[in-house]
């Protein structure tokens, strides 16, 4: 049997199962057709056949309207790294509440989440904040921050990008094989991830003074948990500053890597940065900030550039956000990405030991970096190796610290995906259907395990077919 009819036959028994374990999901799932368009208001949360119905969270625990109860690994894409239901959280929103809210005025919440966001992160640059309600708002406002100061219009972005669902750049847009009309239509350059030859060269061929930004993810979330090398970010720093545009570190997801920033990590400081997810301690939220010169032009005494918002400052996010740092200190971000990398260390230990890792990788501790062509599409080396490329395994797992993703490559990638995410669920784990699973705070070792032996029990199920 071929591999498409393989996984076809696999994928159809998976439904058959899922159809039959699932009927409150399917039912909810339908009935919602008559107010939301496919029943869905989220795009990335759809599944096939149907999404589950969820009733209730707690803990590490999800809960589904048909009674299965879930070992969650997706932490709400990164927003719920606080888990479904920490009272601390909790009790700050509830006493928040004791004072009434939309207040339409400034709070002393806003002033205090602003205060420890600029303490924590500012080794990465973020000298002074503007808070907004979404991760994708704020990257919106950085971009046009960067394009009154700089008073250019070109924007360099990366494959495989996502910075909000107005900003999303896969290969394929970037290559031309499609478009991708709901972004905005800013002046976008596109140059390929973690590729210093072949992104050295496109500024080259811009008009003189016309970039006006390079927008870029430490680690790109939505693209698979693919990390940035370290000496691209330098490299981008190093452009942005010769050229005179401003470097914009998209940090919505990554800031999670480290206390201060992913960028701070890395030895870097951004011109820009952007924050969201879960610095509102899982309520919604965005931020962008920066040097201190740049965003002293939103002082309203000053009159410069205009930014709006009813809910910029609401006091669910900011009250929950107060704590929520406070509850992700540095010993936990120590914690959580130590459990991230040991995870991530066994997951390829299992790969390697069923022989789907090639026999050249030198241990399980090694890690991949994918480097983007826009001719050829993409490789990737070893760390601390840029200069062996090798082609991607057939199932592999990308990530840094505490986000990591499993995935599979080559034509039938997809439909290995939706099965991968299917046998989770049969097992009572729920992971993004792209295979995305950032840990949070309730995730404990234990669950590890359970998480590693359903990753084993794929491998050796369906070891002939991914070794083909």
């Amino acid at each position: 049997m071929t591999v498409p009819g393989y996984l076809a036959a696999q994928l159809t028994n998976s439904h058959r199962t899922y159809l039959e374990r699932n009927p409150k999901s399917q039912t909810a799932y339908q009935d919602s057709f008559a107010y939301l368009p496919g029943g869905n208001t989220r795009t990335v949360i759809h599944a096939d056949p149907f999404p589950l119905t969820f009733a209730k969270g707690e803990g590490s625990t999800l809960i589904s309207v048909d009674g299965h109860r879930y070992l969650d690994l997706l932490g709400e894409f990164s927003a719920g790294i606080f888990g479904h239901s920490d009272p601390r959280i909790a009790n700050s929103i509830n006493e928040a509440m004791t004072g009434g809210w939309n207040y339409g005025g400034t709070c002393t919440y806003e002033k205090e989440l602003a205060k420890k966001a600029c303490e924590r992160f500012g080794p990465s640059g973020l000298e002074l904040v503007r808070f907004t309600n979404s991760g994708t708002e704020a990257n919106t406002m950085a971009i046009a921050t960067a394009l009154n100061i700089t008073g250019r219009k070109k924007i360099l972005v990366f494959s495989s990008g996502y910075h909000g669902g107005t900003l999303v750049f896969p290969l394929s847009v970037m290559k031309g094989e499609m478009v991708a009309p709901m972004n905005l239509p800013h002046d976008f350059v596109y140059a390929p991830y973690n590729n210093i030859r072949e992104t050295r060269e496109i500024p080259d061929h811009l008009p003189p003074d016309s970039l006006a930004a390079i927008l870029v993810e430490p680690i790109q979330g939505s693209g698979g948990c693919r990390p940035a090398g370290r000496r691209f970010l330098h490299f981008l720093r190093t452009e942005a500053h010769e050229r005179k545009a401003l470097l914009i570190m998209d940090e919505v997801m990554s800031s999670r890597l480290g206390y201060s920033g992913c960028s701070a990590e890395m030895n870097i400081r951004a011109d820009l940065m952007t924050l969201g997810k879960y610095l509102g301690g899982g309520m919604t939220i965005g931020a962008f900030g920066g040097r201190k010169d740049i965003m002293e032009l939103f002082d309203p005494t000053k009159s410069k550039l205009f930014h709006p918002g009813t809910y910029n400052n609401n006091v669910f996010s900011m009250a929950a956000g107060i704590t929520g740092l406070d509850i992700y200190n540095a010993s936990e971000v120590h914690r959580l990405n130590n459990l991230g990398e040991e995870l991530k260390e066994d997951i390829q230990a299992i790969l390697m030991h069923h022989g789907l890792y090639p026999d050249s990788y030198p241990s399980p501790r090694v890690g991949l970096v994918e480097i983007d062509s826009l001719q050829t599409g993409t490789k990737a080396y070893i760390e601390d190796h840029p200069d062996k490329l090798l082609q991607l395994p057939s199932m592999f797992v990308t990530g840094r610290g505490s986000m990591i993703n499993v995935r599979f490559s080559g034509p039938d990638a997809s439909q290995w995906q939706a099965l991968f995410y299917h046998h989770m669920l049969e097992r009572n784990i729920n992971i993004a259907v792209r295979g995305y699973t950032p840990l949070h705070l309730y995730v404990s070792d234990a669950d590890c395990k359970v998480y590693l032996e359903s990753i084993e029990a794929f491998v050796i199920e369906h070891k002939p077919m991914l070794t083909s």
